[in-house]
């Protein structure tokens, strides 16, 4: 259905004129060509699950969100900690520095 057809060529592309042939217009051919379709292929039927797999599937769901969720915020409180730190020992060495400089 995709590739494309080249039609054939019913009559020669070069034509060897003599004199003895008399010069007529011709009608021009019409070819049709009627392909059959392609037989339509069968639906095939979704996935059926039965209550219970349907309740496990959801169960599943909203674990593996939970996990997500809890690895989520252990990163993010991880990196906020990490940064509060950071700061208070920037507020400390300043100070240490600024006494130094004072005396």
């Amino acid at each position: 259905m995709l590739r494309p057809r080249v039609p054939t060529n019913p009559l020669p592309t070069t034509t060897a004129l003599t004199t003895n042939m008399e010069l007529q217009p011709q009608p021009a051919q019409v070819i049709c060509q009627h392909h059959a379709q392609a037989p339509a292929t069968p639906a095939r039927g979704g996935v059926r699950l039965t209550a219970g797999a349907t309740v496990a599937a959801i169960g599943a769901g909203a674990i593996g969100v939970l996990v997500i969720g809890a690895v989520l915020v252990g990163m993010f409180l991880a990196i906020s900690i990490t940064a509060g730190s950071l700061a208070v020992v920037a507020v400390v060495t300043r100070s240490m520095l600024n006494s130094q400089s004072k005396r």
